[in-house]
């Protein structure tokens, strides 16, 4: 039976979350779909091409209606849109961080930073500064609470989860000083 697109993306999606990254290969997923493995490459050319869809899907997933009216408001929302989006998969802050750092996708967010930035009046060098910043702190944040999460579920370590950084404060910390750089 032949698999469209969207079938083959909620499979590896599906196959991320019980395996995590390392067991998405084009083998198994193909073999999961009971199809040769070049099937796959009929929807996605190659498998960087299938995370960034990947991970586009994961943001996608995790899309939240956006309320704030204020523009510090407005960046906290995208930003826990972000991090709960990427916690919502098993390895998502992996996958989404990479795709993004490779330049292959999960651009939305960013996009969407920088939007709030510009209309909130910062310099074009600040915006693009400030976007990379809040990005990068979500997706460190999130990378070490997922790894963390899952290293004590599977026994691999003894660490309290207590530990783990407080995310809104560090959050608050970076829009305080962007908020600060506007005044």
């Amino acid at each position: 039976m032949p698999h469209h697109r969207s079938d083959v993306l909620d499979h590896a999606i599906s196959l991320l979350d019980r395996g995590g990254l390392a067991s998405l290969t084009m083998r198994r997923l193909g073999t999961e779909l009971e199809v040769q493995p070049s099937a796959i490459y009929h929807h996605f050319e190659s498998k960087q091409v299938l995370l960034a869809a990947v991970a586009d899907e994961i943001l996608a997933r995790g899309a939240r209606p956006r309320t704030a009216a204020e523009w510090p408001d407005q960046l906290r929302e995208i930003c826990v849109e972000l991090r709960q989006a990427m916690l919502a998969c098993t390895d998502g802050a992996d996958v989404v961080a990479t795709v993004w750092a490779f330049g292959l996708g999960a651009a939305a967010p960013v996009a969407d930073l920088e939007k709030v930035l510009t209309d909130a009046g910062a310099p074009a060098e600040l915006v693009a500064v400030a976007s990379r910043t809040l990005v990068h702190y979500v997706f460190g944040h999130a990378f070490e609470e997922q790894t963390a999460r899952q290293a004590v579920r599977l026994g691999a370590v003894e660490r309290s989860l207590d530990s783990l950084p407080d995310f809104d404060l560090g959050l608050d910390l970076v829009v305080d000083g962007l908020r600060a750089r506007l005044s």
